[in-house]
């Protein structure tokens, strides 16, 4: 398995090994072991997938107090996946990164706690998977406006498809600071 460094600390960046052949494909996705080697200690607790058409945009939500640590990745089709620190005392707070995950290239994103985490559907159709490191909480939950412009993170797409939810989100700079995680609780959630 490779494993990628990302400009944000603790935002890894995966390519397991596949092993092909003229029958298909054989990859591992997950191995608590090896991924401990790669830096990743979390313990995950919950599993998702999601379905959506070309053009969708899920995001950009993150958990806080009880945040989520994600490892995700395209199963099928292909995505433009996006981690913002929101942090309020990282030295990292606002920038985000941006990588293509599909089924093609099998790609993880390992998004840790303190982080928010949207993608957009880059293909006609994606099977995106989730492992989470603590329980969805709707009551936790955080949106933030997927084009703030306070972020300016450069999407694939000018008029995603948006659920109304995501589309009446705030700016990061108008949430109360107390719905923010810090960097320093952040590190030691899990």
């Amino acid at each position: 398995m490779n494993v990628i460094e990302t400009k944000l600390p603790g935002v890894i960046l995966l390519e397991p090994d596949v092993y092909e052949d003229s029958r298909g494909f054989f990859l591992e996705t997950w191995n608590r072991k090896r991924y401990e080697e790669a830096g990743i200690r979390e313990t995950f607790v919950q599993d998702n997938v999601s379905f959506s058409q070309k053009g969708i945009l899920r995001g950009l939500h993150f958990q806080h107090p009880q945040s989520q640590g994600k490892l995700v990745q395209a199963l099928s089709g292909e995505v433009w996946d996006v981690a913002v620190d929101v942090r309020t005392d990282s030295p990292n707070f606002r920038q985000w990164i941006g990588e293509v995950l599909s089924g093609q290239n099998h790609k993880q994103m390992y998004i840790p706690p303190g982080f928010a985490h949207g993608f957009c559907v880059t293909s006609e159709t994606a099977l995106f998977a989730y492992k989470c490191t603590d329980f969805y909480n709707s009551a936790t939950e955080h949106g933030i406006l997927w084009n703030d412009p306070d972020l300016g993170i450069d999407w694939p797409v000018e008029k995603p498809l948006l659920s109304a939810k995501d589309a009446d989100c705030p700016r990061l700079k108008d949430l109360p600071p107390s719905s923010l995680p810090h960097f320093r609780k952040a590190v030691g959630d899990g």
